[in-house]
């Protein structure tokens, strides 16, 4: 297919209805943390994020992603832009789309997709909870087949605040019945000239209500170190075969180097247990979970968390539609 064709064949939709109302919503989580441990614990909140989406032409799109109310936004370098996780604008023509805007750094890990409420600290990477991925840049891509993309991006590095430092990303993402990947290339710069390079491959597997999520990220500011210096493994079963229930398990190993600003430099070994309850039958906009979690490395702790988590659908509420 030429290029004019697919133009043509674009212009023809636009005559197609549009929707421009946004979709918009709240989400927020509370919850308790105990630590079995030292017989510590207290009360929390995540705050509140704003989720913004919408269309603006048949081929113009926007999403937007901005928490408020955070524990980190309490903080004496806490800037009002950090507030912002994602605000994309998007240009799609046929298989092809160009966004620019704040965004993820493309890292090829489904733990590190995971959104910020469905995520529980103490059982997830070091990786996922200190890397500074949300980036100003603009990335491509392109969907040679149904379930299939390649994804390219450039964005201001996260190893770095200094002018010309950049985050280059080039990404896969595939999907079957029973499998989907998530793979990618990086580099990330650090000083003049100087890179952190990382291989990232993200798997999904699904077994008729069972699925099984298994990452390995390696990071390394040299390549002959690129399978020891920094990296994580991970594993996370699940159980979805009941309606109002979902049962998982995690185990994860990781290795942190002093390159990314991790609160711990060492080896850890993190894994947990825990349910999520949804007791509505419509939605799943109330989630109730309870979750064990250990780890070896950074704080050693065995906690309980348990919590509950609720999305406000605005636009409904509004009767916007």
């Amino acid at each position: 297919m030429t290029i004019s064709s697919v133009i043509s064949a674009q212009e023809t939709q636009d005559t197609v209805a549009v929707d421009y109302i946004p979709e918009i919503s709240l989400d927020t989580r509370f919850g308790f943390n105990q630590c079995l441990t030292d017989k510590s614990g207290r009360f929390y909140s995540d705050g509140v994020y704003l989720n913004i989406d919408g269309i603006i032409s048949p081929h113009f799109s926007y999403s937007s992603n901005v928490k408020f109310l955070t524990p980190e936004s309490f903080g004496e370098e806490y800037s009002g832009i950090d507030a912002i996780n994602w605000l994309l604008l998007t240009y799609e023509i046929g298989d092809f789309s160009i966004s620019a805007g704040k965004d993820g750094i493309f890292v090829g890990s489904f733990e590190y997709e995971i959104y910020d409420l469905d995520a529980y600290f103490d059982m997830s990477s070091l990786f996922y909870n200190y890397f500074d991925c949300w980036q100003w840049g603009v990335s491509a891509a392109w969907s040679p087949a149904e379930n299939q993309s390649i994804k390219i991006q450039v964005a201001n590095s996260p190893l770095s605040y200094e002018d010309n430092h950049f985050a280059y990303s080039l990404a896969w993402r595939g999907g079957w019945d029973w499998y989907e990947s998530y793979w990618s290339a990086n580099m990330w710069q650090y000083d003049t000239d100087r890179f952190v390079k990382s291989l990232n491959f993200g798997n999904m597997f699904y077994f008729g209500d069972f699925s099984l999520m298994l990452d390995y990220m390696t990071r390394s500011r040299e390549l002959n170190t690129l399978f020891t210096e920094d990296f994580t493994l991970l594993a996370e079963p699940s159980y979805g075969g009941i309606e109002w229930c979902r049962i998982f398990g995690k185990v994860g190993f990781e290795r942190a180097s002093d390159f990314i600003d991790y609160e711990f430099v060492g080896d850890n070994l993190y894994y947990g247990l825990g349910a999520e309850f949804f007791p509505l039958k419509e939605n799943k906009d109330i989630r109730i979970h309870a979750a064990w979690t250990h780890n070896t490395g950074y704080s050693g702790c065995h906690q309980l968390n348990i919590g509950l988590t609720w999305k406000m659908n605005l636009t409904k509420a509004l009767k916007l539609k």
